[in-house]
């Protein structure tokens, strides 16, 4: 079951910029990773706020949001029940090598990125900047 949005991944092109951009309107910087590229996950303020990862423009993508991903308890069973219903997944449940959560990509019906993400977050890749 989806319980909420884990994370929109916005795709910019200097990432160092957004993340002092954020930091004014409120958010506060969880990590720095290298994933994608070079990353950082900001949030805001209070309970169960969703967080925006900010990843470095790479050569095949346009600066935007990239995807919504969506928080579930559990990932397995979220998953199975959703092919039951017949949604399609781009790639089924995996762990990310940089994160170390376990993840489901689909797209809707106009094509445009989706992701399931298991609520618990792994320690993953953590750079200091």
């Amino acid at each position: 079951m989806i319980i909420g949005i884990d994370h929109i991944e916005i795709i910019v092109r200097d990432v160092k910029e957004y993340v002092e951009f954020y930091q004014k309107l409120g958010f506060k910087l969880l990590k720095w990773t290298e994933h994608h590229g070079g990353s950082a996950e900001l949030q805001l303020p209070g309970d169960d706020q969703p967080i925006f990862e900010i990843h470095q423009l790479l050569y095949e993508e346009n600066p935007g949001i990239n995807h919504i991903s969506f928080k579930v308890r559990d990932i397995d069973a979220t998953h199975k029940e959703l092919k039951d219903a017949g949604i399609a997944f781009q790639k089924d449940v995996h762990a990310s090598p940089t994160t170390g959560r376990k993840n489901a990509l689909l797209r809707d019906p106009d094509g445009w990125r989706l992701q399931l993400s298991d609520e618990k977050r792994g320690e993953g890749q953590v750079i200091q900047r």
